[in-house]
């Protein structure tokens, strides 16, 4: 299921320039899970593998103008795009940064919450991405894992059917953010959309005591 950073960058890369144009209808999907996060005016979001940024205006809206959103991802031509599309950069709703999620410059506790959109089955090491996301959300932040449509319709989608060691099944994704420091509160997997929700817990570092 995961892929290493140079093979998540050439997939993405060579699809950038049409890939809002591949899921036109999927904007109203994405403000409805941004929605999930219960953000406040004045937090602090970011969106793990932005891609093109599509979820990057319903975040701004949520935070408000004394909020910051921050859209990361790895591959260049995405981010390219998302400022094209007046998503992100100067002048648009969030700053973005081109880095590896696994390995955020950002500092422990930073965040109100993390929304990532299709990222689970593109982290190299799920297990210790998640604990990085982890580090950068303070206690009680949100998680959000997302996608437009559910683990059977993709499936079908793609000629595949589901298979039991899916990190997205509930049975599987609900030990892995257990043990990277976060409380699955909610969990969605309907065809029209996957949506899983988590709780940071603890007060230090995944793993440490507190």
């Amino acid at each position: 299921m995961s892929d290493d950073p140079t093979h998540v960058r050439s997939f993405f890369g060579v699809r950038a320039a049409g890939w809002d144009s591949r899921f036109p209808d999927d904007g109203p999907a994405y403000a409805a899970a941004v929605a999930g996060l219960g953000l406040r005016p004045g937090h602090v979001v970011l969106d793990a593998g932005c891609g093109t940024g599509r979820a990057l205006p319903p975040l701004r809206a949520a935070v408000g103008p004394g909020g910051t959103v921050i859209g990361a991802d790895l591959t260049p031509e995405m981010l390219d795009q998302a400022e094209r599309a007046g998503r992100g950069g100067p002048g648009g709703p969030a700053t973005l940064l081109l880095t590896d999620v696994a390995r955020l410059p950002l500092r422990d506790g930073a965040l109100d919450a993390v929304f990532g959109a299709g990222l689970l089955s593109h982290l190299a090491d799920p297990a210790a991405d998640l604990r990085e996301l982890a580090r950068v959300v303070r206690a009680g932040g949100r998680l959000a894992l997302f996608h437009p449509v559910g683990r059977a319709a993709l499936a079908a989608r793609h000629g595949r059917r589901i298979t039991p060691d899916d990190l997205r099944a509930e049975p599987r994704l609900r030990p892995l953010l257990a043990a990277a420091g976060w409380r699955l509160t909610e969990y969605v997997d309907e065809d029209e959309r996957y949506l899983a929700l988590a709780v940071r817990e603890g007060q230090g570092r995944p793993g440490t005591a507190g």
